[in-house]
């Protein structure tokens, strides 16, 4: 993987978890300048180590930037940063590349606020969780501007494959269509399973055997995996994916379509979290299956 033209790019790295930490390494890795930021100090001890610049706060790590990348829980702390005195401590020309998962109206919002600060922005969310994150192999689904693209994609391509999929907001719309899929096919999978093990089938080689037929996916692979081997430490959790289902279906409603697929599998992640289990993996919906 080759690092963009010139080594001496200055890029700020807010938000450190569990998908900004593998992918600032991937920059780190590529060449790049880093200087981090996160709530918890504890992620910024490790990339300090390999080589990032620790910042005591957000408007530290983007005062020097060129590029500045924010990878957040959800839209309102991503607000909540850019109006923390980020936007005041960026320099004209600073392109923000969001690349949290949040609601396409707010990412057009945000836009608009960065916009007025003579600086550009992409909305850039990935898909491929922390085994992509780690191996710089992510989806990235950018909305902006064709310039703008032009100039992050190098950038990008340290962490994964960035395609440009329209205007501000379409790659937050991309990043929802991609979890609607994603949601969908793991109630697929974890339904089949459960009918495999109901029945009386090893649901282990009942994988085996549809792998690389027509219900081949990702999703089978990985994740029917961790349903067969129980193991639900999270790499998207429910948390996360309620959250994103929600902004499905507001667009749906807002678009006057119907998801019917998307709701019910919404009211089962939804149901999981009022139970508290909203930090494990997605694919432990296979748990609230089990149980009705």
């Amino acid at each position: 993987m080759s690092a963009p033209s010139g080594t001496t790019l200055k890029v700020a790295f807010i938000g450190t978890g569990l998908m900004g930490r593998p992918m600032v390494r991937c920059l780190l890795g590529g060449g790049v300048s880093v200087t981090v930021f996160n709530r918890s100090p504890g992620p910024l001890e490790e990339l300090e180590k390999l080589g990032a610049t620790k910042a005591r706060n957000p408007a530290e790590a983007v005062r020097q930037a060129e590029v500045v990348i924010t990878m957040l829980p959800n839209g309102d702390v991503v607000g909540d940063v850019l109006r923390s005195g980020v936007l005041d401590a960026a320099r004209p020309g600073t392109l923000f590349i969001d690349m949290s998962s949040i609601h396409p109206a707010l990412a057009r919002e945000h836009a608009a606020l960065i916009a007025a600060e003579d600086c550009q922005s992409l909305d850039a969310p990935v898909s491929g969780g922390t085994v992509g994150a780690e191996a710089g192999t992510l989806a990235i689904m950018a909305g902006g501007d064709e310039a703008d693209f032009g100039r992050a994609a190098p950038l990008l391509a340290l962490m994964g494959r960035p395609t440009l999929v329209g205007p501000h907001g379409a790659g937050q719309l991309c990043k929802l269509v991609n979890q609607a899929i994603v949601a969908v096919t793991i109630g697929a999978v974890a339904e089949g399973l459960s009918l495999a093990r109901a029945g009386g089938a090893d649901p282990v080689r009942v994988r085996e055997a549809i792998l690389g037929g027509f219900a081949q996916s990702r999703i089978l692979e990985l994740h029917g995996q961790r349903m067969n081997e129980r193991r639900f430490e999270p790499g998207g959790t429910i948390t996360n994916q309620v959250k994103d289902l929600d902004a499905v279906l507001d667009v749906a409603a807002r678009s006057g379509i119907t998801l019917p697929l998307s709701q019910r599998v919404h009211e089962l992640f939804g149901s999981m979290l009022e139970a508290g289990e909203g930090g494990l993996d997605h694919s432990a919906l296979i748990l609230e299956l089990e149980r009705l």
